[in-house]
């Protein structure tokens, strides 16, 4: 049996990436193992959990179901990639300063919903909060306190800052 691979090409965290995979590699299994970005979390493996959300071409998506040779050509944005220069970005601040973040696990996967949603929803509704990480299980918090984190990030965006 020899080892088939696939070279891609594709964007990650705004950098072009270029890499040998399988072509049943998970794109979670290439950003952990291969790339070593291990903020995208490995939960249920199966796309119940949503902790290995990370955006493709600006959607949310659960990297577990996604196979790395589909990313060709596309854009990966990671939790990494929120914070480039290690300064956290404003929802990452607004979750700190709401206590939206417990044990932390759920934490990438939460973010990387809620940027989906704040970047295609200018001032969303708590009830479509709410179904945007309705994909996102979290065991520690209740969700309140993501709720509230993520209504003020999108009221402090709509005010510019």
């Amino acid at each position: 049996m020899t080892n088939v691979t696939i070279e891609i090409s594709f964007t990650l965290n705004g950098r072009p990436q270029r890499l040998d995979v399988p072509p049943n590699m998970t794109l979670l299994d290439l950003l952990r193992e291969e790339i070593g970005l291990t903020g995208t979390k490995r939960g249920c493996e199966v796309g119940e959990c949503g902790a290995c959300t990370v955006l493709l071409d600006g959607r949310a998506v659960n990297s577990c179901l996604v196979l790395a040779p589909q990313v060709a050509g596309r854009e990966v944005l990671t939790v990494e990639g929120l914070a480039p220069l290690g300064t956290l970005g404003p929802l990452q601040e607004s979750f700190l300063d709401h206590g939206a973040v417990q044990c932390g696990f759920c934490t990438p996967g939460m973010l990387m919903s809620a940027k989906d949603l704040l970047d295609h929803a200018a001032e969303p509704s708590g009830k479509e909060i709410r179904e945007a990480i309705a994909g996102n299980l979290c065991r520690c918090t209740g969700y309140q306190q993501i709720v509230e984190a993520i209504e003020d990030a999108a009221r402090k965006k709509n005010a510019g800052g």
